[in-house]
C-alpha cells in the first residue's frame, strides 16, 4: 500500500481511502465490521463518512455509518492515530430550521455529535458535504478555522463544489487569514470526467489540493457487470447507474477488459481505479464495497499503475465528444 500527503499537507493517506456510505444501508454492521478489519490490515489508514449517511434509507436516522465505525475501532482496539476519519457536515440532521447547512450554529452542533458518534475527540478531515448558498463563505470557514484551534478537526476539506465557490473559500481563507481547504472531494471517474477536468483539475494542481475522488466506479458501471442488453439496473443503490448506458461507454468497457487482460488479468473495476492512481494529481480513490468479495477486487488496485500509452489508449476511449453549435 502506498501512502500520500494529502495535498500540500503533511498528512499521509493510504492510496485507496475506504468510503463508509454502504455501512447500515446495504452492508450490515457484521459486514461493515469485517470489511474495515481487512482493509486496515490490508494497510488502509483513511476512512471516509458522512453525517447523513444513510438518512435516506427507510429506519436509517443518519449517523449510523460513523457509529459502525466507532464500534469497529473500539471492538478490535484499533489505535486512533492509525486512522485517519473523514466526515462531513451540511446535509439534514433533524427537523428543525438549522438542521442543516454550513451556518456556525449547524456546523458547531454537528461536530459534537460526528465526535460523539464516532467516539473520538477530533476529527482529521472535516468536510463541507457541498455549499451552502445561503450561507457566506468566511461564515463557514471562521467557524471550520475555530473548530481547528480548538483541536477537534486537524484539516478541512469540501466536496461537490464548483470551481468559482472554490476558488472563492480559497481567496476568503487567504485574505482573512483562516484554515482553507486542503482537498477536494469531486464526483470523477471514467465515464464523469468533465465536471473536474474542465476547471477543478487545474485548481486543485496549482494550489495544491489533496484530490479524492468519489464514485471512482461511477456505481458499479465500472466494474463490468452492466453489458449491453444485460440484466436491468435493480440496486437502489445504482439507481443513477443507467445514465452512462451507451454505446460509447459499452465499446469503453471492452477496451478496458482487453487492457486488464493484458496486463495479467486485472478486472475492469481494476483498470478504472489504477486510471485515477496514475494520475499525479489525484490523491486516493474512494472505494466503496459492500461485501468482501467487492473489497478484494477493489484492493487490486493498490499499486497498480498504467503506462503513458495506457492512459493514452483510456483517455481516448472516455474522452468526452465535444459538441458543436
Amino acid at each position: 500500500m502506498e501512502y500520500r500527503y494529502l495535498g500540500r499537507t503533511g498528512l499521509k493517506v493510504s492510496e485507496l481511502c475506504m468510503g463508509t456510505m454502504q455501512f447500515g444501508w446495504t452492508a450490515d454492521e457484521p459486514t461493515s465490521h469485517e470489511i474495515l478489519s481487512t482493509a486496515f490490515d490490508s494497510g488502509i489508514n483513511f476512512l471516509d463518512t458522512a453525517d447523513i449517511y444513510s438518512r435516506w434509507a427507510e429506519g436509517n436516522p443518519g449517523g449510523v455509518s460513523e457509529s459502525i465505525i466507532k464500534n469497529w475501532m473500539q471492538k478490535n482496539k484499533i489505535p486512533r492515530h492509525q486512522i485517519i476519519l473523514a466526515t462531513k457536515v451540511r446535509g439534514v440532521t433533524g427537523d428543525g430550521p438549522n438542521d442543516e447547512g454550513l451556518s456556525r450554529v449547524h456546523i458547531m452542533k454537528s461536530v459534537e455529535e460526528s465526535l460523539t458518534r464516532l467516539g473520538t475527540d477530533y476529527i482529521d478531515l472535516y468536510q463541507t458535504h457541498w455549499y451552502d448558498e445561503n450561507t457566506p463563505i468566511e461564515e463557514t470557514l471562521s467557524a471550520l478555522d475555530d473548530l481547528v484551534h480548538q483541536g477537534k478537526v486537524r484539516y478541512i476539506g469540501c466536496s461537490n463544489y464548483p470551481t468559482w465557490r472554490l476558488m472563492q473559500a480559497l481567496w476568503a481563507s487567504d485574505k482573512h487569514g483562516i484554515s482553507r481547504y486542503d482537498s477536494l472531494q469531486p464526483h470523477y471517474s471514467l465515464v464523469h470526467r468533465e465536471e473536474f477536468e474542465r476547471e477543478l483539475a487545474d485548481v486543485c494542481r496549482t494550489f495544491g489540493l489533496g484530490v479524492i475522488p468519489y464514485s471512482p466506479l461511477a456505481g458499479g458501471f465500472l466494474t463490468g457487470k452492466y453489458r449491453a442488453g444485460g440484466k436491468e439496473v435493480i440496486s437502489h443503490r445504482a439507481k443513477g447507474v443507467q445514465r452512462y448506458f451507451s454505446q460509447k461507454n459499452w465499446e469503453l468497457l471492452a477496451v478496458m477488459e482487453n487492457l486488464g487482460n493484458e496486463k495479467g488479468g486485472k478486472s475492469i473495476s481494476q483498470i478504472a481505479l489504477a486510471w485515477l492512481l496514475s494520475d499525479p494529481v489525484i490523491t486516493s480513490p474512494i472505494i466503496g464495497p459492500r461485501t468482501m468479495e467487492q473489497f478484494h477486487d477493489n484492493l487490486g488496485a493498490a499499486g497498480l499503475r498504467l503506462s503513458t500509452d495506457e492512459n493514452q489508449i483510456l483517455d481516448d476511449a472516455s474522452r468526452p465528444q465535444k459538441t458543436t453549435s
